[in-house]
């Protein structure tokens, strides 16, 4: 009896300990010195600006985009789900990220001669025949 007696004296403690309300006066803030908002101006690079090329199918709707802004190009395609998937199911996906080129190669054209070369090749040229004897 003495121990139940003694947890429930406890009990009470704790819960009116728990319930006790805080002061009422607020809080003390201090005082935060203002800044002038200076306005930021972006601009561009002079020269950098970005080429959009879109390909469509035969209904007008956008297939493909290739986007080259200064040195870097990169392709997006819109992201069609998989099989009997709807867009926002488990099993498709949110987004289709950027394709990035790394690096392209000019396979089967001819490359263009610079004057530079045009002149080395010509100091490079073959030696006449030599005499013939009789």
């Amino acid at each position: 009896m003495k121990r139940i007696s003694l947890l429930l004296l406890t009990l009470v403690a704790h819960a009116a300990f728990a319930q006790s309300t805080p002061s009422q006066a607020p809080p003390k803030l201090e005082k935060i010195e203002e800044i002038a908002d200076d306005p930021i101006t972006v601009t561009a690079k002079p020269g950098a600006e970005g080429k959009i090329t879109e390909k469509r199918d035969n209904s007008g709707n956008v297939v493909e985009a290739t986007v080259k802004s200064g040195p870097s190009t990169y392709t997006l395609r819109p992201n069609h789900p998989v099989g009997t998937a709807l867009p926002g199911d488990a099993m498709s996906g949110n987004n289709r990220g950027p394709q990035w080129t790394v690096l392209e190669f000019d396979i089967g054209k001819k490359k263009k001669k610079t004057p530079e070369e045009d002149a080395a090749q010509d100091n490079n040229a073959p030696p006449p025949p030599p005499p013939t004897v009789k």
